[in-house]
């Protein structure tokens, strides 16, 4: 099979996938295209894919040429149309929000293959390419409040007095939740975290965080993991609670996302307003609607002397490392597909397979994507 590797749109530092994945399907006897400059904001460039026996070649022929394209982001429409017919492309489609994508996807007879569909079990566990992603977001996420915060994460005694630690509520404790309040305890401050699901109370307390919760929550187990929506009774205790703590604290991260729906709206405005001066906010779902109700997507601001950071690609600050998480994922879900003597197989009995496969010949393939877009 021929494999194309395409460089990301400009705003995107990271690659699909390293010179060492390209080794790996290299010595499984396919061949491996990389698009001029593909790894270079990542700090891959095209001499080490090269020596890891790829052909380095334009787009247009990669995209012309090639059984398998890859790419973190999905190509525009007027792309899908250049491709190989009945190509296979891999990429993060994010096709319960965007549709017309998917659609394209469809109509072009194109086998589409959605990384963020994988399946939340334990077996694919090692593709995941969210839960490595949002482990980057939560760390980076504590690294740009440290930055914008005017205090000192940690207690200091000093001989010019003693320095308290921060306050730090995180919003949501699931993979970037999880890592910010680990992230944010190494640097000494004092964690609470909020989230509706009462399971990853443990894991909070594990941690060293203090564990917020609201009475009443429904928790489904067949969410993947996700929070699923609440009562309006139990939202309006939920928005008290979480406003009393907001205002304590001088940074609050939020991470709280339901796949296909906009973000639930967690921060108000007037507790933002009521925040101390000089707090930091780092919301991580701006990019579906924000969890702070004055978030700015892809901005940062400052709100009635509160900083406002609105980012939900911060796996592009750290692009060397993220490109590792999500290149080994993406081979590890490759290896359902291709074999060790250069040829492929498409087996829909495998539940990863056809969970993660967003159309083929024409027809959606998705459960979740089939009965959102063909209705």
């Amino acid at each position: 099979m021929k494999i194309g590797l395409l460089k990301e749109p400009h705003n995107e530092k990271r690659v699909a996938l390293l010179p060492a994945n390209v080794n790996d399907l290299v010595a499984m006897k396919h061949e491996v295209w990389v698009e001029h400059e593909a790894g270079s904001h990542a700090y891959f460039d095209d001499t080490l894919y090269q020596d890891a026996g790829a052909s380095i070649a334009k787009r247009k022929e990669i995209l012309g040429g090639c059984d398998l394209l890859i790419q973190i982001h999905p190509l525009v429409a007027e792309e899908l149309s250049d491709a190989k017919k009945e190509a296979w492309v891999l990429s993060q489609f994010n096709a319960l929000q965007d549709t017309h994508t998917a659609y394209a996807v469809k109509n072009a007879g194109l086998t589409g293959f959605s990384m963020d569909l994988i399946p939340r079990t334990t077996r694919a566990q090692s593709m995941d390419v969210l839960s490595s992603m949002a482990t980057v977001a939560g760390y980076k996420a504590v690294l740009e409040a440290a930055g914008q915060l005017p205090q000192f994460f940690p207690m200091f005694m000093t001989a010019a007095g003693t320095i308290k630690p921060v306050k730090l509520l995180v919003l949501g404790a699931g993979v970037a939740g999880l890592q910010a309040i680990a992230t944010a305890r190494k640097l000494g401050a004092q964690v609470e975290a909020f989230d509706v699901r009462s399971a990853v109370k443990e894991e909070v307390l594990s941690l060293g965080g203090k564990f917020i919760e609201v009475e009443g929550a429904r928790d489904e187990a067949n969410a993947g993991g996700y929070a699923v929506e609440q009562s309006e009774d139990f939202k309006q205790r939920q928005q008290q609670l979480i406003h009393d703590h907001a205002i304590k604290a001088n940074v609050v991260i939020t991470t709280a996302q339901i796949p296909g729906r906009k973000a639930p709206l967690l921060l108000s405005k007037e507790t933002v307003e009521q925040m101390m001066p000089g707090s930091v906010v780092i919301d991580l779902a701006a990019s579906t609607g924000g969890n702070c109700e004055v978030t700015q997507n892809a901005k940062t601001i400052v709100h009635k002397h509160v900083t406002v950071v609105g980012e939900s690609n911060f796996p592009a600050q750290l692009p060397a490392d993220a490109s590792k998480m999500y290149g080994n994922n993406v081979m590890n879900f490759l290896k359902l597909l291709l074999k060790e003597d250069g040829s492929f197989e498409l087996n829909f009995d495998d539940d990863i397979v056809a969970g993660t496969c967003l159309a083929h010949k024409g027809e959606f393939v998705n459960e979740r994507v089939k009965q959102l877009l063909n209705n």
